[in-house]
């Protein structure tokens, strides 16, 4: 795969998200009081310090670890490539060529989970990058105790049971023990309960709630650990990926609700392919919308800092800024939170 051409861009640029460009101080006093009562976010257009020997490409996968390092999975190589917060090379390390990179989570125990829907795997390695198990039959494809089909990413219960979004392919949520033993599976394609279309996006919060981001079916659905349907978020956003913090704040990237609409130049894509918008939000355990910011959609080919093109997954640092990677924008970006 090439590498993404880059064009030179200003260290002191900064653009607001609401706009692809500076907004500019208003000219009258205003009658109202000018204060910010929301937190808004800005992209940080010199981050990171990327070298051109680390070349990008689609950007499904992020996670921060303990240190605060922003771990980006890409799908090119080295596919994993672990950036500081202030946007300086940590290290990285390559995967297989035939391998396509899609989600990837970091456990309690530092452990890297990679989400793998072109070797049809869910992997575990360590921070160095050896493989310590995999879920799935390698390069294989199937539906049963011992295959997968293009699973979509993972999440690792407070029991160390690892369920799966196996995504693509399957339509069903597999659930492992902590060796990656096979323990059962459910849901089958379709739109009504304990059904998918694509279940894009797994994770689980501080109590053992199982949040699916059903995307085609415009809704959020949250199990138990024994596949119980708890609830159902219901047309508020199309779900592409999730991170929840230590506090079980549920963020959800994506965008809002849309009409299937057919682009030939990306022939049997899923619903929102390409997105009207691009959105985070934030919501509470049991569904409460708490915080939402829209980003602009960039132009395919003509992206700009500040812009997403395919949100497909964000992560929150300790401070709340948000670190978001997009598909055809192929880059991660980070925007800081502000309040001032």
């Amino acid at each position: 795969m090439k590498p993404l051409h880059i064009l030179p861009l200003a260290l002191s640029l900064v653009i607001v998200t609401a706009c692809s460009t500076a907004p500019t101080e208003p000219t009258e006093p205003s009658p109202y009081p000018v204060v910010n009562v929301s937190p808004y976010y800005e992209v940080d257009a010199a981050w990171p310090k990327r070298r051109a020997d680390m070349p990008w490409a689609h950007m499904p996968g992020v996670a921060i670890d303990s240190d605060g390092n922003i771990w980006c999975y890409t799908r090119t190589q080295p596919a994993i490539q672990v950036y500081s917060p202030i946007g300086e090379l940590v290290k990285s390390w390559a995967t297989e060529e035939e391998s396509t990179a899609h989600q990837i989570k970091i456990d309690k125990d530092g452990n890297v989970w990679l989400a793998d829907i072109g070797l049809h795997l869910v992997r575990k390695f360590t921070p160095e990058g050896k493989e310590l198990m995999h879920i799935g039959t390698p390069g294989v494809e199937g539906k049963d105790d011992t295959h997968l089909n293009k699973p979509t990413d993972m999440a690792i219960a407070s029991n160390g049971d690892v369920f799966i979004s196996d995504g693509y392919g399957n339509a069903r949520i597999v659930h492992c023990d902590k060796n990656g033993k096979f323990i059962k599976a459910w849901g089958t394609l379709g739109n009504t309960d304990n059904r998918f279309s694509i279940p894009h996006a797994i994770a689980i919060d501080s109590k053992d709630n199982i949040y699916i981001a059903d995307r085609n079916n415009v809704r959020v659905q949250v199990y138990n650990t024994a596949g119980k349907l708890i609830d159902s978020w219901r047309d508020i956003v199309v779900p592409w990926g999730f991170c929840i913090t230590a506090n079980d704040d549920i963020w959800v990237c994506g965008s809002s609700p849309m009409k299937w609409r057919f682009n030939p130049k990306y022939p049997g894509a899923p619903l929102g392919c390409p997105p009207k918008d691009q959105v985070f939000m934030k919501f509470r355990p049991g569904g409460k919308l708490q915080q939402m910011w829209t980003i602009p959609k960039a132009t395919d080919g003509k992206e700009q800092p500040g812009e997403l093109n395919w949100l497909h997954c964000l992560a929150l640092d300790k401070d709340g800024n948000i670190y978001a990677g997009d598909i055809i924008g192929k880059r991660m970006q980070k925007f800081i939170r502000k309040t001032e």
